[in-house]
């Protein structure tokens, strides 16, 4: 019998411990690199100083005219005979020479500067100056902040950028300083941003044991990484990404012609989620919709969704008909018939899955396959329901966002700032998972996320740009991948094509038949019975089924 390969078993796991090896293999060669570099550096410089005396012999010899050539090789042979028999001539002169191209094959790089320019120490005398009169008391017999005062003592560490700005710098200030109160921090953080230079993101580390604060410069995130196929586990949604120091973990991402790794922020939702549903908010134009449409397209791989579009633009209609989607309504019938089905399903679900516990069998398969409710802007229909007498839109999300962790159901929502105060208190309840996405004060951010942002807010954010928090951890920075519109005019034609690719297959209407299937000629044999119908699962309604 052959010899059958191995199968070969890819998995997250074993890149990821590639890559370390890799990394591991590269900083071993650097390193090696490095030393055998330190050791052998006196023969690389007596060796590149013959090199460059040779050269000069060489340029000498081409500029003697030809009728002096033979005195100088005279001369040059008097020389070495005067060498080999004069005592220890030949060791002297192989150490005059090796002494000599030493001398010429040192390294003439002129050091860098030690310390500041002017320019970098004009700008740190102007911080130092500027935080006088917050980091100064009157009583203080050895104030570490004075008028006129050095800002050596007060800046220990610092750095710039190329631009001559302020990249990183590490401030002491006394310890009678109320760095526990946040109205004094705030103040603090304001004039460094005003200072070290508006229109740059800046994070402040303060150390309250060690009365230290650390300003850093954030690098922006990118904003131009096209939708595509994330490589994540079922139950696990890319919302954007972040920076490389927050998370501990990578996806390889196409950046262009390139493969580059990028972090991302990763939201789990499923059983055994902690945060199973998620609220958007953002102003008009700060890529809400976007991130919808980015979460739509990565539950397609392994669900359903149901949308309900309260804008009315259009904006998910490129999803009409696909397989997986369930419906996507934009009026206010289909909207509450399609939500009444979804919490009917969540009921049924909850049913059959209690009722497979019972048994000792595992959940059927249609109650194990995600569901995704996913609302944009429902407080828009919440004003039209209620202008009509009709049910509120969001009253009927009360059961999918209560019992849908335990029925594989999840619910996303998004709404915009001016009518955020309009949302029920189910939905502000059960959503512990947050994004709040374009230019939004600090205050409005920490109303949304339950916290405060870690960096300063920007003047120009990019459509996508916001902070995401998943229950009560930290507080990310957020760039929502570029997931535009493809039916929209403004759309470029490589957006268009990365989403279009991303689309499932156009869903065969029921009762139709294909154009290139033959028509049979007789019935075929049914070889066993049917299955019956399945009367606790309630029917999609007309309006739901888009």
């Amino acid at each position: 019998m052959a010899r059958r390969p191995l199968p070969r078993i890819l998995s997250k796991d074993s890149a990821q411990i590639a890559r370390t090896q890799l990394a591991r293999s590269r900083e071993l060669a650097r390193t090696a690199a490095d030393s055998a570099t330190d050791v052998l550096h006196p023969l690389i410089t007596v060796t590149r100083g013959l090199r460059l005396l040779a050269s000069a012999a060489r340029r000498k010899w081409a500029d003697t005219p030809q009728d002096r050539r033979g005195p100088l090789l005279f001369l040059v042979a008097c020389v070495i005979l005067a060498v080999a028999l004069a005592p220890y001539g030949p060791l002297l002169a192989v150490i005059t020479v090796m002494a000599a191209a030493a001398w010429q094959g040192r390294d003439r790089t002129p050091p860098a500067p030690e310390g500041p320019d002017e320019a970098q120490t004009a700008r740190l005398q102007a911080l130092y100056q500027a935080l006088v009169p917050y980091f100064s008391s009157p009583e203080d017999p050895a104030p570490l902040y004075a008028h006129g005062g050095e800002w050596e003592k007060a800046f220990p560490a610092h750095e710039f950028d190329d631009a001559g700005r302020v990249g990183h710098l590490v401030i002491r200030y006394p310890a009678y300083f109320p760095d526990g109160e946040p109205g004094a921090r705030t103040r603090i953080e304001q004039l460094l941003t005003a200072k070290a230079g508006r229109g740059r993101e800046y994070r402040f580390a303060w150390d309250e044991e060690g009365n230290q604060l650390t300003v850093a410069v954030l690098p922006p995130l990118p904003a131009d990484i096209p939708a595509q196929h994330f490589v994540t586990a079922p139950g696990e949604t890319v919302l954007g990404f972040t920076d490389p120091s927050e998370v501990q973990r990578t996806l390889p991402l196409s950046y262009g012609e390139e493969e580059i790794d990028v972090p991302p922020v990763v939201w789990r939702t499923g059983i055994r989620s902690t945060e199973p549903h998620l609220l958007a908010i953002g102003h008009p134009g700060s890529g809400v919709s976007t991130l919808l449409r980015s979460i739509a397209l990565q539950a397609l791989r392994h669900g359903d969704v149901l949308i309900a579009d309260g804008g009315g633009t259009g904006e998910y209609a490129c999803l009409t008909g696909r397989d997986g989607v369930l419906a996507v309504e934009c009026a206010l019938p289909g909207a509450l018939a399609s939500l009444e089905w979804a919490a009917q399903e969540t009921e049924r679900r909850l049913i059959a899955i209690n009722l497979a516990r019972q048994a000792g069998d595992p959940p059927p398969a249609d109650a194990r396959r995600p569901l995704w409710i996913m609302l944009d802007r429902p407080c828009v229909f919440t004003h039209l329901a209620a202008a009509e007498g009709r049910t509120d839109p969001q009253a009927l999300l009360q059961v999918p966002l209560r019992h849908g962790r335990a029925a594989n159901v999840t619910v996303v929502v998004a709404e915009q700032f001016d009518s955020a105060e309009a949302l029920s208190e189910a939905v502000r309840q059960h959503t512990r998972a947050r994004v709040v996405l374009g230019p939004a004060a600090p205050r409005q951010v920490e109303a949304v996320l339950g916290a405060p942002p870690h960096t300063t807010p920007l003047g120009h954010v990019p459509p996508g740009r916001g902070y995401s928090r998943l229950g009560v951890g930290p507080v990310h920075r957020l760039q929502v991948p570029r997931t535009p519109d493809p039916y929209d005019d403004a759309t470029s034609d490589a957006d268009r094509q990365a989403v279009l690719e991303l689309l499932p297959a156009r869903a065969t209407a029921v009762g139709a038949r294909p154009a290139e299937a033959p028509e049979p000629t007789e019935p075929p044999k049914q070889t066993e019975p049917a299955e019956p119908t399945d009367l606790t699962k309630p029917a999609v309604p007309a309006e739901a089924a888009g």
